[in-house]
């Protein structure tokens, strides 16, 4: 087992005072490929698993700023709604009430201009 330690520390430093020169990702890549094949497709689908997360979350908030929006402007419209059935409700009284005069009690209509103006003296 040391032998085989020496063996390996003799190659390596053969290897740098030989001068030989060696791109640095040119060596990480060929490990890579060589000897990690499985960390290297767990890590690239890490990557694209959390890209798909971020962007899911981003359209998640998306659409919750655009529900709360439209809930807002359901409110309102809600409100104008209400607010139109109590002037229907008003208006249809007061026809309710000059039906009823000029049917039960037979009340007329009085024009102001053709009025007698009694002034008491």
């Amino acid at each position: 087992m040391i032998n085989k330690v020496a063996e390996t520390l003799s190659k390596v430093t053969g290897q740098l005072s030989s001068g030989e020169r060696h791109a640095l990702p040119a060596v990480i890549g060929g490990d890579l490929l060589r000897h990690g094949k499985m960390p290297l497709i767990l890590f690239t689908a890490i990557i694209v698993t959390a890209i798909f997360v971020v962007t899911t979350a981003h359209h998640t908030r998306l659409l919750t700023a655009q529900r709360e929006q439209m809930v807002v402007e359901r409110d309102a419209l809600d409100i104008e709604w209400r607010n139109l059935i109590l002037e229907e409700n008003a208006l249809g009284d007061h026809s309710r009430v000059e039906r009823v005069a000029t049917e039960k009690l037979q009340l007329q209509h009085v024009d102001p201009s053709q009025e007698n103006i009694v002034v008491q003296q």
